[in-house]
């Protein structure tokens, strides 16, 4: 007798599914609607939180550490700055320079070296007792026209070389960053008494890593004009060297400092401007009449007759107006004013 193969019948299970069919959607909002089925709470709700819920977003690889406020006091002081450092070039290149803040932002170091351009102006810092490095760039675009200013030109053709800058000219950009300092450390002084010096300047910036290249720094962008030409300079600061002072960047603090300070600045702004303005001093040997006829026939060698005795005081006027009296002389191999008293308004010549 043969044995026989006996198999169990195969069952087929139908995967469940939660799609719905057409069918079943309308039977269900037709429930909903009659008061038969109660939606969830985030259902009823999930539209209109979406609606009012703000989203941002966040990039971990740079995580703003500054807030808003206090990027904000900084702009405000560096403005500060601005201003001081333009009426300083302005005095010194004897002409009309403007300098103002164009940007303040929050980048890691990496985002700040790629953007500079090479060669450039680049200074290392140092902000005793601050722990850290700071930079300086000066673009090219801005510092030849300033070299060839210097040097008595009037950088209307001049052509911006793509190359470092030799000694002669590093040393006429050093008395442009010395004011530069001398005007941070002024304005950083109602902040925190610090000392800024350069201690290394490069012409390639990707050769300098003050920090880690995904460290935050805060870059503050300024833009100088001198005549018809513009460029750029940057302000990099290191997260980790403001730190320390950043409490004292709080919007209420600084905002009180500023009403306090406001006019002390503003007096200080006037003085430097107008120390810087240029006036005409002319001094006055005598004064007398003579004819036409007379001074058509003025020769080399003729001597003009005065009323003022040749030991008289002679009169210097300022802008027109009498100013000052004083003797004639020389002072090594030119002539020479010494000034003696006030003048008169009305004194004679």
């Amino acid at each position: 007798m043969g044995l026989a193969e006996v198999r169990a019948p195969e069952v087929k299970v139908a995967p469940v599914t939660e799609v719905l069919d057409q069918h079943e959607v309308d039977a269900l909002l037709a429930a909903v609607e009659a008061g038969g089925v109660e939606p969830p709470a985030e259902a009823v709700g999930g539209q209109a939180a979406r609606m009012t819920r703000e989203v941002h977003a966040y990039d971990f690889k740079r995580p703003e550490r500054v807030s808003k406020e206090q990027m904000r006091a900084l702009e405000a002081i560096h403005d500060s700055f601005a201003r001081n450092f333009g009426a300083s070039l302005s005095g010194f290149l004897r002409t009309i320079v403007e300098v103002r803040v164009a940007t303040a932002e929050q980048l890691t170091y990496s985002e700040f070296i790629n953007s500079l351009p090479n060669p450039t102006n680049f200074n290392l810092l140092t902000a005793e007792p601050l722990e850290g490095q700071l930079c300086l760039e000066i673009s090219p675009l801005i510092i030849y026209p300033i070299i060839d200013r210097l040097l008595g030109g009037s950088s209307s053709e001049l052509y911006v070389p793509q190359r470092p800058l030799t000694m002669i000219e590093q040393r006429l950009v050093g008395r442009i960053t010395d004011r530069a300092l001398a005007r941070l450390t002024e304005t950083w002084s109602e902040l925190v008494e610090v000392n800024f010096k350069i201690t290394e300047v490069e012409s390639n910036p990707q050769l300098v890593q003050i920090v880690a290249p995904n460290e935050v720094v805060l870059v503050l962008g300024f833009e100088i004009k001198v005549g018809g030409r513009a460029g750029t300079m940057s302000l990099c600061i290191p997260f980790n060297v403001i730190e320390p002072v950043m409490g004292k960047l709080l919007s209420q603090g600084w905002l009180a400092y500023q009403r306090r300070g406001a006019p002390e600045d503003r007096s200080q702004d006037i003085g430097r401007a107008v120390a810087a303005t240029y006036v005409d001093l002319v001094a006055y040997l005598a004064e007398t009449t003579i004819t036409v006829g007379e001074l058509l026939t003025l020769q080399p060698g003729d001597i003009i007759q005065t009323a003022k005795p040749d030991d008289g005081e002679i009169i210097l006027q300022v802008e027109g107006e009498n100013k000052f009296a004083g003797k004639i002389g020389r002072h090594k191999d030119n002539l020479a004013a010494r000034i003696t008293r006030l003048a008169e308004i009305e004194e004679p010549l």
